[in-house]
């Protein structure tokens, strides 16, 4: 339906929130709060797309809800957790079944080894104990302990991670720890991965002189003796260790079902199928042109804007207003990444399997070629309650920053070379190719060295606009909880920017 006009509802102020992944969605309901500082709003959510949800999507295979994209949130930190408990889900976070994971080196699945910070090794005696590594690659690695380096003065405040790791520790510990983990975040090439906007005490560390594990290994002594900058993290009952991810039971993309429905509660309108095409300054209101066949009609006029968009959509309506910040939004690179879903016979795998699956390295071979898997969850043996007796559930990642093989491969294809190369690291037999393809085109953003500082000068130039602000993971962090919080706050300045704006007419 057509969004009323300000006139024809209420006096309220309108916001217009342009994207409905789950920053879009956590903008909205922090507008739509009636408790929240300020004076109520009208919400519209505008989303091109058919669905709501962004890149949280899950299927329904075999009764169970599965997740094709994010399928956990990090517990320690609180916006999602804190969302879910809002929207009264807080009986349905779950917890993982299992712990750990492993990684294919040096020919086999090997568990990764203790003492790690996003896939830093703090400690040396778990990487000569992990098989993980030669004699000689141990003995490049153990030189951070016993030979002084001097301090190091990254450029602009930043240094890519794969750099500030392999001069302290060596290359292997790159290619087969750093890059698999951390690069595995965003799919990202350490080598080209600001340390500064995804791991800071690395920065801190390296800055430092004597050994980098060390160094670590104290930063994360001190985190451990005071409270947490991330929130507390509940104990659950028993005094057991609280998770490290969280869940809902009828999966994580859930949650953004959730959210879109109870705005509708909130009295929020939503419109899908709903591309927002330019924004124009009309008076002292901001005009929302709309593609031909909006259900929202030809515009929308709103007071205040939240873009919770992907950078190159970003650029492109604020080209007119603010050249700089879609410049800036426009050298944002992002990655693609196609998952193949398909259930295993359990009883061809021999042996059990540890963990919660397993993580590819990008120079790492199968069969004799390069591995196109990048990393593989067991979804069933990590979320019991999808576990099926006789099956093993898994999902599989392909494609990262620098791969775009996936993309040359249609769905048969892909499915195909996927299940060679499950049964060949796993050691099955031959396995059927029938497996449900999900591609994520541009999916991820792919934080550069000097990120932040882009993107406190997008921020900058942004924050001269009236009444309008960006959000998402291009941004600030790329997972559920970073989104969520990077719409909320998006959302709390616009608000208190038309809170503070005369009526029209006064004064």
């Amino acid at each position: 339906m057509t969004t009323p006009t300000r006139a024809a509802r209420t006096t309220r102020p309108v916001v217009a929130v342009v994207g409905a992944g789950i920053a879009g969605l956590a903008a909205a309901w922090e507008l739509a709060s009636e408790t929240a500082d300020g004076p109520p709003v009208d919400v519209v959510v505008l989303e091109a797309a058919g669905r709501p949800g962004g890149k949280l999507r899950s299927v329904d295979l075999d009764g169970r809800r599965v997740d094709l994209a994010a399928d956990a949130f990090l517990a320690r930190r609180p916006e999602a957790t804190e969302l879910c408990r809002e929207l009264g889900l807080g009986d349905e976070l779950v917890a993982p079944g299992q712990s750990g994971a492993s990684v294919l080196a040096r020919g086999r699945l090997r568990q990764l080894p203790g003492g790690l910070h996003l896939g830093i090794p703090t400690r040396f005696g778990p990487l000569v104990r992990s098989g993980m590594f030669s004699p000689a690659e141990l003995v490049r690695a153990a030189l951070d302990v016993v030979v002084p380096r001097a301090r190091a003065h990254p450029v602009l405040g930043d240094a890519a991670v794969g750099s500030l790791v392999g001069d302290r520790l060596g290359r292997a510990v790159v290619d087969r720890l750093v890059g698999p983990l951390l690069g595995g975040i965003n799919a990202g090439d350490p080598d080209q991965l600001s340390a500064a906007a995804t791991v800071p005490v690395l920065l801190a560390a390296a800055s430092q002189t004597g050994s980098l594990m060390r160094r670590l290994r104290e930063a994360g002594t001190r985190a451990s003796a005071r409270p947490s900058e991330l929130g507390p993290a509940e104990p659950p009952q028993g005094g057991a260790p609280p998770p490290v991810f969280w869940s809902l039971r009828s999966s994580t993309a859930s949650l953004a079902e959730a959210v879109d429905g109870a705005l509708a509660t909130r009295g929020a309108t939503r419109h899908v199928d709903s591309a927002v095409e330019r924004l124009e300054r009309v008076g002292d209101r901001w005009r929302l042109h709309l593609a031909p066949g909006s259900p929202a009609g030809d515009h929308v006029d709103a007071d205040g804007v939240v873009l919770a968009v992907p950078a190159g959509p970003a650029a492109s309506l604020l080209r007119p207003h603010v050249p700089a910040a879609a410049e800036l939004l426009e050298g944002v690179e992002y990655a693609s990444v196609t998952v193949v879903t398909l259930a295993i016979p359990e009883a061809s795998v021999p042996g059990s399997l540890a963990g919660t699956g397993f993580l590819v390295p990008r120079n790492e071979h199968v069969g004799g070629r390069p591995a196109l898997v990048t990393g593989c969850t067991y979804l069933s043996l990590k979320w019991p309650h999808l576990r099926r007796h006789g099956e093993l559930l898994v999902r599989a990642s392909t494609g990262r920053a620098g791969d775009d093989r996936p993309a040359d491969l249609d769905d048969d294809e892909l499915a195909a070379a996927v299940s060679a190369e499950l049964a060949e690291i796993l050691g099955t037999g031959p396995l059927a190719p029938d497996a449900l393809v999900t591609r994520w085109v541009d999916a991820l953003p792919q934080y550069r060295p000097g990120h932040l500082l882009r993107v406190a000068r997008v921020e900058e130039a942004v924050g001269k606009l009236p009444a309008l602000a960006v959000a998402g993971a291009a941004y600030r962090g790329v997972g559920v909880p970073a989104c969520v919080g990077s719409g909320r706050a998006a959302a709390r300045s616009v608000r208190e920017a038309v809170a503070s704006r005369p009526e029209p007419g006064s004064g």
